[in-house]
C-alpha cells in the first residue's frame, strides 16, 4: 500500500519533530539547572505527573490514529472524519477534567507522592504545577490535531508546528528565567504559552477540507457514542497501559527523591537523554500506527507484518547511532547544563550503560507492539506493560534500592529487566500470530 517515498515523507517530518522535542527538552533542563539543583528536582516532580496526563491524552490521540488509518484503509473518508471529531470532543473534555482535579489537588497530590523533598523543591513544584496544570485541555487539543494528521499519512503539518511552539517555548524560557528571572514560575508560563499556541494552529490547519480528515463546524459537535466507544476500546488499554508506565515512574521517582538533589539532578538529566536516544525510533513506531492501520483497514495482513519488520530494524539503527553520538556528547552537555561536579559524573557514568541496553532491546519492547496495536491487539501488550512494570521496574527498584542500596544503579538496572521481559513476550506474540485475529471495526459490508 505504501512506496518507499510515501514512507520516507512519513517518517522524516516525524523524526524531525521528536528531535525539535527532545532537543526542547534539553534546553529547558539546562535553563531551568542555572535556577538551581532544587528547581530542576520540582520541575522533574512536576513532569512525573505531567507525563502522566501527557501519556493518557496521547493513548486517546493513539486509539483515534488506529480507527481513523483503518477507516482510510478501507476508503471510508466520512466515517473517519467522524471519528476526528469525536476524538477531539473526548479528548478536550477529558483534559478539562484532569486540568480541574489536578487544580483543585495539586497540594495534596505533590504531597502524596513527594512528600520527603525539601520544602523549597515543594513550594516550586507547587507553583510550576499550577500553570502547567492549566494547559492539559490545549494539550488535548493538540495531540488530537497531531494524531488526525498522522492517521492520514500527513506528518509534515505537526512537525512544522512543533518546530514554532517549541521556539517560542525556548524563547519564552530564556526571556522569563534569564531577563525577568522568573524561576520554574517563567518555565511554566512558557509551556503554557507554547501548547496553547500549538493547539490553535494545528486545529486552524485542519479546518482544511482538501486533507483526507479534516475537522470544522465544532459547535455542531455532538456526542456519537459508537464510535465513541470504538476509540476508546482501542484508546482505553493504552491509556491503561501508559498510566501503569507512569504511575510506576512517580513510584521509582519518589524512591530517587530521598536519594539527594545530586542524585535527583542525575536522574533529570539521564531521563532527558534517554528521551533523546528514542525519540527517532518513537517516531518510526507512530509512523508504524499509519502504515500498519492503514494495511489491516484494508485487510492486507502480510504487508502488516513485513511492513513491523522494515519499522523495527529502523527503529534499531536509530537507537545505535543516537547512543553513540550522546556517548560522545554527554561530558559537554553535563558541562554546559552547569551541573554539579557529583551530578555530572553520575551522568556520564551511567549514560553509556544505558545506551547499550536500550540498542540491544528498545525496539522489540516498544516499536514491535505498534505493528500488533494497530491490528487491535491492545489488551495484551497493556497487561503485559502492567505487569512488567510493577514487577520488573518497580518491584525490582525497591528492592535494589532499598535492600542492597545501589541507588541510581539499581533503579537503571529495574529498568533494564522491564525491557528484556517486555521484548521477549511481545516476541512470542508476534510469532504466535494472535495478534492479526483481532478486530477494530465491523466487518464492512459488502455491496
Amino acid at each position: 500500500m505504501f512506496t518507499r517515498r510515501q514512507i520516507v515523507t512519513l517518517l522524516i517530518p516525524l523524526m524531525l519533530e521528536q528531535f525539535l522535542t527532545g532537543l526542547m527538552g534539553i534546553a529547558d533542563t539546562m535553563m531551568v539547572t542555572h535556577v538551581g539543583d532544587s528547581a530542576i528536582s520540582a520541575v522533574v516532580s512536576v513532569d512525573a505527573i505531567n507525563t502522566l496526563v501527557l501519556n493518557l491524552l496521547a493513548a486517546l490521540a493513539t486509539g483515534g490514529v488506529i480507527v481513523c488509518a483503518q477507516h482510510l484503509g478501507r476508503g471510508q473518508r466520512e466515517e473517519a472524519n467522524a471519528a476526528a471529531h469525536q476524538v477531539l470532543l473526548s479528548a478536550v473534555t477529558i483534559g478539562g477534567i484532569m486540568a480541574a482535579f489536578c487544580l483543585l489537588f495539586r497540594r495534596p497530590l505533590l504531597f502524596l507522592i513527594f512528600g520527603s523533598v525539601d520544602a523549597d523543591v515543594m513550594a516550586q513544584a507547587l507553583q510550576y504545577f499550577f500553570i502547567t496544570a492549566i494547559s492539559y485541555p490545549f494539550l488535548a487539543a493538540q495531540q488530537t490535531g497531531a494524531a488526525v494528521f498522522r492517521a492520514a499519512g500527513r506528518s509534515a503539518p505537526p512537525m512544522e508546528v512543533a518546530a514554532i511552539a517549541n521556539g517560542a517555548n525556548i524563547a519564552g524560557n530564556a526571556v522569563l528565567i534569564f531577563v525577568f528571572h522568573q524561576g520554574v514560575v517563567g518555565a511554566a508560563i512558557a509551556t503554557l504559552g507554547s501548547r496553547i499556541l500549538s493547539a490553535v494552529l494545528l486545529l486552524a490547519l485542519l479546518r482544511n477540507e482538501a486533507l483526507p480528515i479534516s475537522i470544522r463546524d465544532y459547535r455542531r459537535i455532538r456526542p456519537d457514542w459508537a464510535v465513541i466507544g470504538t476509540v476508546l476500546r482501542v484508546g482505553v488499554p493504552t491509556g491503561v497501559e501508559n498510566s501503569m508506565f507512569q504511575l510506576g515512574k512517580l513510584v521509582v521517582q519518589s524512591t530517587v527523591s530521598t536519594m539527594g538533589s545530586a542524585v535527583m539532578a542525575a536522574q533529570a538529566m539521564l531521563q532527558t537523554l534517554d528521551s533523546v536516544q528514542c525519540m527517532a525510533g518513537q517516531a518510526i513506531g507512530l509512523g508504524l500506527l499509519t502504515v500498519a492501520g492503514q494495511c489491516m483497514g484494508a485487510g492486507r495482513v502480510d504487508e502488516t507484518k513485513k511492513y513491523t519488520v522494515r519499522f523495527c530494524l529502523l527503529s534499531e539503527l536509530s537507537l545505535v547511532i543516537m547512543g553513540v553520538i550522546l556517548w560522545g556528547a554527554c561530558p559537554a552537555i553535563v558541562r554546559v547544563a552547569g551541573m554539579s561536579a557529583e551530578s555530572a559524573a553520575l551522568t556520564v557514568r551511567m549514560i553509556v550503560l544505558i545506551n547499550v541496553a536500550k540498542a540491544l532491546f528498545w525496539a522489540t519492547a516498544f516499536t514491535l507492539p505498534n505493528g500488533m496495536r494497530a491490528a487491535g491487539d491492545v489488551r495484551f501488550s497493556a497487561t503485559v506493560s502492567a505487569l512488567s512494570m510493577w514487577i520488573f521496574r518497580v518491584g525490582g527498584c525497591l528492592v535494589l534500592c532499598r535492600v542492597f542500596h545501589m541507588e541510581l544503579l539499581g533503579v537503571w538496572l529495574a529498568w533494564f529487566a522491564d525491557w528484556v521481559v517486555r521484548s521477549a513476550v511481545y516476541l512470542w506474540r508476534w510469532h504466535s500470530g494472535k495478534w492479526a485475529e483481532k478486530q477494530v471495526l465491523r466487518p464492512a459490508q459488502k455491496d
